[in-house]
């Protein structure tokens, strides 16, 4: 059945996003400001999908906020799988260093 099937190879994928998800949090090095902006615009995108929230103002001080934003904003029309696969693929690099 190529439904079930599907089911299988996403419930996969969200398995082993989830463990990637784990596993970042146990890396011997830690990962530099733009590796963990990419982590967090891929998790975002991954777990909610496109970013529809609005951008910290321009008198906002907080620039940490504003560029985990605009990391998982350019990540906008990237679908949730896609950005499972490419997270999963961030944090084996990671670990691998």
């Amino acid at each position: 059945d190529p439904y079930q099937l599907t089911q299988v190879i996403a419930m996969s994928l969200k398995d082993r996003f989830e463990q990637a998800a784990k596993d970042v949090q146990m890396l011997a090095q830690k990962p530099s400001d733009d590796e963990l902006l990419s982590l967090y615009g891929l998790f975002k995108q991954s777990t909610v999908g496109d970013n529809n929230t609005a951008r910290p103002g321009m008198m906002s001080l907080d620039f940490k906020a504003k560029a985990k934003w605009d990391a998982w904003n350019k990540l906008k029309g990237l679908s949730k799988d896609e950005a499972m696969q490419k997270y999963i693929s961030l944090v084996a690099k990671l670990a691998a260093k």
